[in-house]
């Protein structure tokens, strides 16, 4: 308990899945977090899960894909808490988008440009957006720690979802980068690579793991992990923990990836 106590941590993609998991379970740690998310509704359940927990915290309601969305989430964290001590980039979408943009998750020859900025701006910007504005009040302060949230689908290809996967890579590769060039401000940058999740980003593929023989080619452990599983990654890089943690990928896959 207590592994982030006293830190100030934005959340974003707090609404659902991993963000909500991360809010919850930061809060319950300790911090004062601060969950953003596009839907207010969704980050007022967030919301009222970890006031039940006897956590403190607020929320912004924010489209991350533009840059006024990160101006306002820092804006309003810095006015309510003067600091910000954790970055958690959650926020993005994944197969379950198609259903809102459909040709969002195609490959590349049938992905339109138009689709592909959508889902890069989503998953790729909003990091990019956070990033910059959050780096340099780090700076000021002497310290931080950024986790986001990957996939292994940027580790290895997939026959589809060629925009996410490329905005997966990126985001490794974006993380590994802020950890040297900043390193010496005494911020670290982590993240995750979770493999298949139970929540609603993926919802539309979790019958797949209903046959016991798929559910075996696509994990060893038979199963999808839960957004709990993957809020204890991010709380442990987030925490003093990980102090050693520097552009880290830590794998949480159910060993999917250990095969290959």
């Amino acid at each position: 308990m207590d592994r982030v106590k006293g830190k100030i941590a934005v959340i974003t993609g707090a609404g659902t899945g991993v963000g909500r998991a991360c809010m919850t379970l930061f809060a319950a740690e300790g911090a004062k977090v601060v969950g953003v998310s596009r839907t207010q509704a969704n980050l007022d359940e967030t919301l009222a899960m970890v006031r039940a927990a006897k956590g403190e915290g607020k929320v912004v309601a924010a489209d991350l894909s533009r840059p006024e969305g990160a101006e306002k989430v820092v804006a309003e964290t810095l006015k309510a808490y003067g600091r910000i001590d954790i970055l958690v980039n959650s926020a993005g979408v994944g197969y379950s988008w198609m259903e809102k943009s459909p040709g969002s998750m195609n490959d590349i020859v049938n992905t339109t440009p138009e689709k592909w900025h959508e889902v890069m701006a989503i998953n790729l910007d909003s990091t990019f957006y956070m990033c910059r504005l959050v780096v340099p009040q780090m700076q000021k302060q002497k310290g931080g720690a950024i986790v986001n949230v990957t996939s292994i689908s940027g580790l290895q290809g997939l026959p589809v979802a060629h925009t996410y996967t490329a905005a997966k890579g990126a985001m490794i590769n974006l993380t590994r980068s802020l950890g040297i060039t900043y390193c010496g401000d005494n911020i670290r940058a982590n993240c995750i690579a979770p493999g298949f999740i139970k929540t609603p980003m993926v919802a539309s593929v979790l019958n797949l793991f209903d046959d016991p023989a798929i559910a075996d080619r696509l994990t060893p452990m038979k199963r999808p992990g839960t957004a709990e599983e993957m809020a204890y990654g991010c709380l442990y890089l987030a925490s003093d923990e990980a102090s050693y943690c520097q552009g880290s990928v830590l794998v949480i896959d159910g060993g999917t990836t250990a095969r290959q």
